[in-house]
């Protein structure tokens, strides 16, 4: 089963809490690294493919919502 975007956030938040606590040997300290690296890859990758689905909706003339491509304003 895939891991969704908030499974992924609180494995993060673990992974950050026990490489801050400094009490792991260094071989696990790097696995944890690596597991933090890719679960932050993952989860860019879930947020590029959520941005590419928002479109904006607006009010149509006839009063029916119209949806558009959303453009960022930055």
């Amino acid at each position: 089963m895939a891991k969704t975007f908030e499974d992924n956030i609180a494995r993060l938040e673990e992974i950050v809490t026990a490489l801050e606590k400094g009490d792991a040997k260094l071989a696990d300290s790097l696995k944890l690294f690596e597991e933090g690296t890719k679960l932050v890859h993952d989860c860019g990758a879930m947020l590029d493919k959520a941005e590419q689905k928002v479109a904006k909706l607006s009010k149509g003339a006839d009063g029916a919502p119209v949806e558009s491509p959303f453009i960022s304003e930055e």
